[in-house]
């Protein structure tokens, strides 16, 4: 996802004074070349000891050496590459990326590993949040149960007609009250997470044109079992609603 700068002149402003072409801002800028590369290291048009010379990122993108320094620095900050002096930027090995992060995660959903990636996710998503349902049975305040309550009949509301793009609103919201309700606070970090994968399903198209009714029943329901402090329901609807997931996949991204 992409951010514009202000203007033209924060875009020369970038490439060091007036003589600057770019037509993005330097923020926009910046976001296009990181984007563009974590997308080539997570589809590994870049393997794990291949060498990115910062010189050649500055001329493929017409960019200044203070942006790449900037873009170079986040990939850092991601284990996706390291810099070394007198060797350039190299590549990390996949198993020391940060894969948890949602860039990270939002650009392997956009490669060619996605169903592969998509699995992962969503495993990871049935270890965790039945549990994190059954702590916020027990936990959630009264105004998170009335979000999450808002959240689901919100689900309920766009799940026909194909309003995709609004029942991932509300989903989204859901699974973020769900995880913060529990109380746990390694729990409530995975929201991002969780936002990346609902969101990859429905940007790649891993998804029914409307969402399975059943699906949908089913948070209603979860909504309810928090609200009534039923620990055990809720967590055994939110198993039920990750299988379902893992069910999905097996149809639409084998």
């Amino acid at each position: 996802m992409t951010t514009e700068g202000p203007g033209d002149q924060a875009g020369q402003a970038d490439r060091g004074g007036p003589g600057g072409q770019s037509s993005q801002g330097g923020q926009g800028l910046h976001s296009h070349v990181l984007d563009t590369l974590g997308l080539a290291i997570t589809a590994g048009e870049h393997p794990p000891g291949s060498v990115l010379r910062t010189d050649e990122i500055a001329e493929r993108f017409d960019a200044s050496r203070t942006v790449v320094r900037e873009v170079v620095r986040v990939l850092e900050s991601m284990h996706l590459v390291e810099s070394r002096r007198r060797v350039g930027v190299t590549v990390r090995p996949t198993e020391e990326w940060n894969v948890y992060d949602p860039r990270v995660i939002r650009w392997r959903l956009a490669g060619t590993d996605r169903p592969r990636q998509l699995r992962s996710l969503t495993v990871l998503r049935s270890a965790i949040e039945p549990v994190a349902a059954g702590l916020a049975a027990a936990r959630a305040t009264p105004e998170q149960c009335a979000e999450l309550t808002e959240a689901a009949l919100g689900m309920v509301r766009t799940s026909r007609g194909h309003q995709l793009d609004g029942y991932l609103r509300h989903d989204i919201a859901f699974h973020r009250i769900v995880l913060n309700a529990s109380g746990n606070e390694m729990f409530a970090r995975l929201g991002d997470v969780v936002a990346e994968v609902l969101t990859g399903r429905t940007q790649h198209a891993v998804m029914f044109h409307d969402p399975d009714p059943a699906a949908v029943t089913l948070h209603v329901r979860v909504a309810e079992a928090v609200r009534e402090g039923d620990a055990a329901r809720a967590e055994a609807l939110t198993r039920q609603i990750a299988v379902g997931a893992l069910e999905e996949l097996d149809v639409l991204a084998p």
